[in-house]
C-alpha cells in the first residue's frame, strides 16, 4: 500500500448533515510512531499509524477513513446475491454503537516494539503453518504465556484479524467488530483502562483465510514508550 496522504479533506453528507474533516501533517507525523521500525513492513507500520489516528481523534477517523473502508467494502460485495445481508448499512448496530464509543481524543499513542513484534510474527506463522484461527498456539500456550516471555507481569491483550492484508481494512474490520458481542477488538484499539502503549504487529499468509494479522498490546511504563 502506498503511504497515506499527509493531507486529507473529505466532505461527507450523513443524515442530512455535512461534515468537513481535515487531517493535518502534524497529526500524521504524531501517529506515525513506527516510521523507523525497520523490522515491520509498510502495511504493518500503517496498522499502527491508523490505530494512532483513531486515538488522536476517533470521531474524525469515523467520518473519514472508516467511511472509505465501508464504501469500498460495500462496492466489493455488490456482486454477491446476499449483498443486502453482507453490506454495512448506516443502521448497522455495530456502526451505530461505534460512533458513541469512538469519541476519544489525544489518547496515549501506540509505539512498536521489536521483541513484541517477534512474538506476534511467531504466532501468525504458527496460525499459517497449522491452519489455526485462535489465540492459542499449536502447543496449547495462551497468548498471555507467549507475551510473558519478554513482558512479565504486564497488562496485555491481542487482536487477530483474518482475511485482509491491507492495513486500513484490518484496522477498520477490527474497529467495527461486527459479530463480536464483547467488542474486544474495538476496545483494545481505543483502550483507556489498561493504558496499552506498546504493540507488536505481523501480517502473514493463512491457508483458510488467505491472510491473518496478529496485533499484540502491552502496557509499559510511560518512560519506556516515550523513549522508543
Amino acid at each position: 500500500m502506498n503511504r497515506p496522504f499527509y493531507c486529507l479533506i473529505i466532505i461527507l453528507l450523513l443524515g442530512g448533515k455535512s461534515f468537513g474533516q481535515t487531517w493535518t501533517d502534524e497529526e500524521f507525523r504524531r501517529a506515525n510512531t513506527a516510521a523507523n521500525a525497520t523490522y515491520l513492513t509498510n502495511e504493518e507500520k500503517n496498522i499502527i499509524l491508523y490505530m494512532n489516528l483513531i486515538r488522536i481523534d476517533g470521531e474524525k477517523f469515523y467520518y473519514t477513513f472508516l467511511q472509505d473502508y465501508i464504501n469500498n467494502y460495500n462496492e466489493k460485495v455488490k456482486k454477491y446475491r446476499n449483498y443486502n445481508e453482507l453490506k454495512i448499512a448506516k443502521n448497522n448496530s455495530y456502526y451505530i454503537s461505534l460512533l458513541k464509543q469512538i469519541k476519544v481524543k489525544n489518547l496515549i499513542l501506540f509505539y512498536p516494539d521489536e521483541r513484541l513484534s517477534t512474538l506476534s510474527r511467531g504466532h501468525a506463522v504458527d496460525l499459517n503453518k497449522n491452519n489455526l484461527d485462535t489465540h492459542e498456539s499449536s502447543n496449547g500456550s495462551k497468548f498471555s504465556q507467549r507475551l510473558a516471555k519478554y513482558f512479565p507481569n504486564k497488562a496485555m491483550s491481542e487482536n487477530i484479524d483474518f482475511g485482509y492484508s491491507n492495513s486500513l481494512d484490518i484496522v477498520c474490520h477490527l474497529l467495527l467488530d461486527c459479530g463480536v458481542p464483547s467488542l474486544g477488538h474495538r476496545f483494545n484499539i481505543i483502550d483507556q483502562k489498561y493504558k496499552f502503549n506498546t504493540v507488536g504487529i505481523s501480517i502473514q499468509p493463512h491457508p483458510a483465510y488467505t491472510w491473518c494479522a496478529v496485533i499484540d498490546f502491552v502496557a509499559q511504563p510511560v518512560f519506556y514508550s516515550s523513549n522508543r
